[in-house]
């Protein structure tokens, strides 16, 4: 969206600069006047060569017009500075006011071998002698370099005021040939502009897709692939549930013999109780039968030692 909204921007630019200088005629690039040589966008590398002085000019610009007679004069004391003199129409060139992101007018500039500054100083004959002669400019700090007219972002830059130039055509065919009213024209170039903000926007989202694809498509696999990895995850998920079931199986039987071991001793204890018990009570019953077997003996020498007594007294008394 701020892309468009740029765009939309340059042709309203353009198409306020069109109407504005409509009434002014306009001079060949290429095309010297005096000593001034004239910059257009087939030439404009000159500048990387050599030393300059370039201005960027409008014929409506009220300051241009009075620095006109100044910068011929400056021109011809160009061979004893051993400089060369130039000027751009940005009517003419839009590209090359974009090149140079000109914003002010007049805007001059000092080239050397491709090191661009920018000349803010007096606009007198004198003041431009001493700035090539004193060589003030080495006081200047230089252009940077992403805004030097030959980088790549100003090459851009050149590329969207030449658009807007296009635009400005178009905006006087529709309102000179054809008739359309101006603020139908704009309406055209709005409507135009975001159809194609729209259209360029899926186109990057088209790009951005093929070059990032999402990680389902990146990881197509096929299907002995597919059942081949299936498989040693089967495997792999397998052996742990083996190994778990094993391990309960172990357990139970451990218990088991544990149960049967005890059960064993439980028996053997209770068997062990068992005859120790029939073995008192055999012993118990055997005494009882000594006790009874002895019980009459002692009765009968009980009653036999009666009887002796009782003979004894019957033989005493007698």
């Amino acid at each position: 969206m701020a892309a468009t909204a740029a765009l939309l921007l340059a042709a309203l630019l353009g198409l306020a600069a069109s109407s504005s200088v409509s009434s002014f005629p306009a001079g060949s690039p290429g095309e010297p006047r005096s000593r001034v040589q004239v910059l257009g966008g087939s030439n404009w590398s000159l500048v990387l060569q050599g030393q300059w002085m370039l201005e960027f000019y409008a014929p409506w610009c009220p300051a241009c017009q009075q620095i006109e007679v100044t910068w011929e004069s400056f021109a011809k004391e160009s061979e004893h500075l051993d400089i060369t003199v130039g000027k751009v129409d940005i009517t003419q060139e839009p590209g090359l006011s974009g090149r140079f992101f000109v914003t002010t007018l007049p805007t001059i500039y000092h080239a050397n071998d491709g090191v661009f500054r920018r000349y803010r100083g007096s606009r007198t004959l004198e003041d431009l002698q001493g700035y090539v002669l004193e060589r003030k400019w080495e006081a200047v700090e230089p252009v940077a370099g992403w805004k030097s007219p030959s980088s790549i972002m100003m090459h851009g830059m050149a590329g969207l005021f030449h658009l807007s130039g296009w635009i400005r055509q178009i905006h006087s065919y529709l309102t000179g040939t054809l008739g359309i009213h101006v603020w139908a024209s704009y309406a055209i170039f709005i409507l135009a502009t975001l159809l194609i903000g729209l259209f360029l926007g899926l186109i990057l989202v088209l790009i951005s897709d093929c070059l990032c694809p999402s990680k389902a498509r990146y990881t197509v696999e096929t299907s002995e692939e597919a059942i081949t990895k299936d498989n040693v995850e089967n495997a792999a998920l397998e052996e742990p549930e083996e190994a778990a079931e094993l391990s309960a199986d172990d357990a139970e039987e451990t218990a088991d013999v544990k149960d049967l071991s005890d059960g064993e001793d439980a028996a053997h204890s209770s068997a062990d109780d068992s005859e120790e018990d029939l073995a008192l009570a055999k012993e118990s019953g055997e005494e009882e039968m000594e006790d009874l077997s002895e019980q009459p003996a002692a009765d009968a020498e009980t009653e036999s030692s009666v009887r002796q007594r009782k003979s004894q007294a019957a033989d005493n008394g007698l």
